[in-house]
């Protein structure tokens, strides 16, 4: 089994692309880091990335326990991590065989956030969510930049369009 961890900023295109791997790739299956609850989870990114950025406050197990689950099935020939910490956290980084980045641009990401989860706010919340934005969380975007970005195995440009991403994505992994 070959497993594929896929990140990104918040809003980069993980799980859209996570979601057309698995269906276009025979026997792959999927995690979703967002599916997830997890002991000692960052509520204030701000203060993370002001602390050091430590990846490993997070408690994967639950994630780690599913990986586990996957790859004992024997069902599967790839699973596909839509996860967004790469080899930056040493509880999972021992299970990924390749770690591929999409490089999505900042304006981009925060675009799709708008129009993926303030569809129905108004004026005022979608300005304030752009003040906290560029007050405290593209400094944890940035902080993926620095951390995540060089750590991966592959960059894809996250400014093509998604279809091209996946053929990107398909390419890499025949080749692994």
């Amino acid at each position: 089994m070959k497993i594929i961890a896929i990140a990104a900023v918040t809003a980069g295109g993980k799980t859209t692309a996570v979601n057309e791997l698995k269906r276009k790739l025979k026997n792959a299956e999927s995690l979703h880091f967002d599916d997830y609850s997890f002991e000692g989870e960052v509520d204030d990114f701000h203060q993370w990335v002001l602390a050091g950025a430590n990846y490993n406050v997070w408690n994967l197990k639950p994630f780690e326990d599913d990986i586990i689950n996957i790859i004992n099935s024997g069902k599967y020939e790839y699973l596909i991590l839509d996860y967004p910490f790469a080899y930056c956290h040493q509880m999972i980084k021992k299970y990924i065989d390749i770690a591929i980045f999409i490089d999505t641009p900042l304006d981009i990401a925060l675009a799709r956030h708008i129009l993926r989860d303030m569809g129905n706010s108004d004026g005022e919340e979608i300005r304030k969510e752009l003040k906290g934005y560029l007050k405290y969380a593209r400094m944890g975007y940035e902080q993926m930049l620095k951390d995540i970005l060089p750590s991966s195995d592959y960059i894809i440009d996250g400014s093509l369009d998604a279809n091209k991403i996946v053929g990107e994505l398909i390419e890499i992994i025949e080749n692994i």
